[in-house]
């Protein structure tokens, strides 16, 4: 058995993590699996993540590298085929060039209330998503969460952080624009404010009515942003 599972590994890219249920052999005898994959760490072959849960490690100049964020927590995106949640927050930012810097902190969108958990080198925190999660809208809502979490984007000034975000936006298709705006309408004011102003200065004409009515007209919202890049701002009681 020994040598049909380091087979099936061996198939496996450098960083990806697998358990015990990744090997059809684990039907016939999981406690024999699980001894040989402890096996496979104590010689080196294997890392181990935490419990349960094994990957080839990559090497890099100061030794192995832990796997990427996806890995880290692809198990808790995917439940039977469909998404239950999507990274978010810092990560996120990184991937939408909002900013350089790397989180250990990695931030989880799902519906549920979860609590707080410690994989490897990260600290995972769930953060409530009021709309439903499907394979679609993910994108828009990692959009929609950038504008929530506007003021603690780290390292990045307020004019970089909009001008960035306006071109994201502005690669939206039509259907993609008017699925955002009925997202947004679950989110904070600020969120709806932000992505009324950053549409209209993208296209003057476009409809955020339903937008604007779910504000109250006495709210503003400090974000320090120039008007030169976002000159709509005042409408939105943006300052």
């Amino acid at each position: 058995m020994i040598d049909i599972i380091r087979n099936i590994i061996d198939k496996f890219e450098l960083g990806y993590i697998f358990t015990i249920g990744s090997f059809d052999v684990s039907v016939k005898n999981p406690v024999e699996v699980s001894r040989i994959l402890n096996h496979f760490v104590r010689e080196g072959y294997l890392c181990k993540f935490s419990k349960g849960r094994y990957y080839k490690p990559k090497n890099g100049l100061l030794g192995n590298l832990n796997p990427d964020s996806y890995q880290t927590v692809k198990d808790l995106l995917v439940e039977n085929g469909k998404p239950i949640g999507y990274l978010t927050g810092y990560s996120i930012f990184n991937q939408f060039n909002l900013t350089t810097q790397v989180s250990a902190v990695l931030q989880i969108g799902t519906q549920k209330d979860k609590k707080t958990v410690k994989r490897g080198v990260y600290r995972i925190i769930f953060i409530k998503q009021k709309n439903t999660i499907t394979k679609e809208n993910i994108p828009l809502l990692q959009l929609l969460d950038c504008l929530r979490f506007f003021k603690i984007v780290p390292d990045a000034v307020p004019d970089s952080i909009c001008g960035r975000l306006l071109d994201l936006l502005s690669q939206l298709t039509d259907i993609q624009t008017n699925k955002i705006k009925r997202l947004a309408l679950k989110y904070s004011p600020q969120t709806m404010a932000l992505l009324g102003a950053m549409l209209e200065t993208l296209d003057k004409n476009e409809d955020t009515t339903l937008l604007f009515k779910k504000l109250n007209p006495i709210t503003s919202y400090q974000l320090y942003i120039s008007p030169t890049i976002l000159p709509t701002q005042k409408k939105w009681h943006i300052k």
